[in-house]
């Protein structure tokens, strides 16, 4: 590991001087010749026009199907079953079939609620622990083909496949490993027979399937078998290569370890697979992951918008602003977030949930639809290639996306973003993303702001970025911020950088080691000054 000394570094000292004594002339010329100076050193004396190549990747790295996976940011899950007509959550695998008739079933209206909402993907139950098929299995009759919608000819998950392909929304399936309707469950070889031959008709009807969703549930006192997950993994990744596979240990995305919806202050991406087994997994090291870690599995954060997975006419769905606190505690850590909203027994969404998540929807574009960043003037302690261009410049991370970013020079004692602001700016959030194709780098962080008195004062501390951070503290107004990189892994990438204000959340506390009350008093003989940088 190495380390970036924040307090003691040269470079550091004199950049604060340019807070002091800056309506001296003399001063500020001497400040921009000497900055010149120390841009060149920073700087290869080769004069070559050639561009500086990005740094080596620092393993491991996601796939191609794991980054596409990460960008999906937010997926609508979908149970929908006999439990639906029942009022349970785990079925007994013994109710008739012939209770589950939606009159008014439809998909269309699933798959446009999560599109105009803002989720890329909608996973549905093709089997929940009942063992009841929303699709026609050749392998049972305890499916829809035994019920009366649609006369026993519907398909679920064929309706479900065409609608979400229409609209450009992914989709994902998941199947129940545990089955407490199928008589071979319990023998071991005929079931994972069973099991892959029912996976094998879900990966090759449908079309294209992005997730494959797997877990480790499973009652006290059911029968004892063993899953042969490998042999699951090797043919969903046979049948469907761009799929990743969720479950309590991966191999593509990994369980957080709750299923509350949050992710650990602290979030690796990556994991060691070897040290942890589907149904027996420890629930910290899921939520934190591990920095020595060996293998790419990054967390996927699932909770419901109700109590229960499944809808239940006496339930009530949770608030936007609960939603908007999950937000910030799953996309936020680094995780994708998996929000259940669970058809009713009409077939529909119904109407207090769509509500909801609309005003979900309004909060999440009140927010971070104004990038404060974007008004400031941005510099950096070193850039990667100086002389041969800006491919690497502190100006990348004012562009959306983690194709672009900014590098420091190589072997440079200190990583830092200054950002300087031509009017006052106020703001309580704070975004970061680094590119993660190039492997996550950055093991701490903190983040500084110029208080009335011209000095530098902590505003927050983090600690793991990955693909994206959002970090919430009471309200703070300056002109001049730095962000501070004080361990990582390797040189450490930003992809993007983001200052928001957050109207409607209530920050109870932060990881600063300052007031921020005390801090905003001292900026008032600061409101007039301007200060910028090369």
């Amino acid at each position: 590991m190495t380390k970036a000394t924040t307090t003691t570094d040269e470079t550091l000292k004199f950049q604060d001087l340019k807070f002091k004594n800056f309506k001296n002339p003399s001063f500020l010329n001497l400040f921009l010749f000497l900055n010149l100076l120390i841009l060149l050193n920073q700087t290869s004396a080769s004069q070559s026009s050639h561009p500086k190549p990005p740094p080596l990747p620092l393993l491991p790295i996601p796939s191609s199907h794991q980054l596409s996976w990460q960008l999906t940011e937010m997926a609508l899950f979908l149970h929908f079953g006999t439990n639906t007509f029942t009022d349970s959550e785990w079925g007994t695998g013994h109710v008739d079939p012939s209770i589950f008739n939606p009159t008014s079933l439809n998909v269309t209206q699933w798959v446009k609620v999560a599109k105009d909402f803002g989720f890329s993907k909608v996973i549905l139950t093709a089997k929940h622990h009942d063992g009841f098929c929303l699709w026609p299995s050749e392998y049972t009759d305890y499916s829809v083909k035994s019920s009366p919608w649609k006369n026993g000819s519907g398909d679920v998950v064929g309706e479900l496949s065409q609608a979400a392909r229409l609209a450009g929304v992914k989709l994902g399936l998941y199947l129940s490993p545990w089955d407490r309707h199928e008589s071979c469950y319990g023998k071991t070889l005929d079931y994972n027979e069973y099991y892959l031959g029912q996976m094998t008709e879900l990966l090759t009807r449908y079309g294209l399937v992005e997730e494959v969703w797997l877990d480790g549930a499973k009652g006290e006192g059911e029968k004892d078998m063993e899953y042969f997950f490998e042999d699951w993994f090797s043919l969903i990744h046979q049948l469907q290569p761009r799929a990743v596979i969720f479950s309590d240990a991966g191999p593509d995305t990994r369980w957080v370890g709750n299923e509350r919806g949050f992710a650990g202050t602290t979030c690796w991406s990556l994991f060691n697979r070897s040290a942890t087994k589907i149904g027996d997994t420890d629930p910290k090291y899921s939520q934190e992951g591990d920095p020595y870690g060996h293998d790419w599995v990054p967390a996927e954060c699932d909770v419901s918008i109700r109590p229960g997975w499944f809808w239940h006419a006496s339930e009530v769905p949770k608030s936007a602003r609960s939603l908007l606190d999950l937000y910030y505690k799953s996309i936020g850590r680094n995780c994708l977030l998996l929000l259940n909203v669970p058809p009713n027994s009409s077939g529909l969404i119904s109407d207090e949930d769509i509500q909801v998540l609309r005003e979900f929807a309004e909060l999440r574009s009140s927010i971070f639809s104004n990038n404060l960043a974007k008004g400031a003037i941005l510099s950096a302690s070193s850039i990667r290639g100086a002389l041969t261009g800006a491919r690497f410049g502190p100006r990348n991370v004012l562009e959306e996306g983690i194709g672009s970013y900014w590098a420091p020079d190589k072997q440079q004692g200190n990583w830092v973003l200054y950002l300087d602001f031509p009017e006052l700016v106020t703001f309580n959030v704070l975004q970061i993303q680094e590119p993660i194709q190039m492997g996550q780098r950055i093991i701490e962080f903190h983040l500084d702001a110029v208080n009335g008195k011209g000095e530098w004062q902590n505003v927050m501390h983090g600690t793991t970025v990955g693909y994206q951070r959002l970090l919430q503290f009471p309200r703070v107004q300056s002109h001049h911020l730095r962000l501070v990189i004080d361990k990582s892994r390797a040189d450490p990438l930003v992809a993007y950088l983001g200052i928001y204000l957050d109207s409607f959340s209530i920050v109870g506390h932060a990881s600063h080691n300052h007031s921020n009350s005390d801090f905003n008093s001292l900026l008032k003989p600061l409101s007039k000054l301007n200060v910028s940088v090369i």
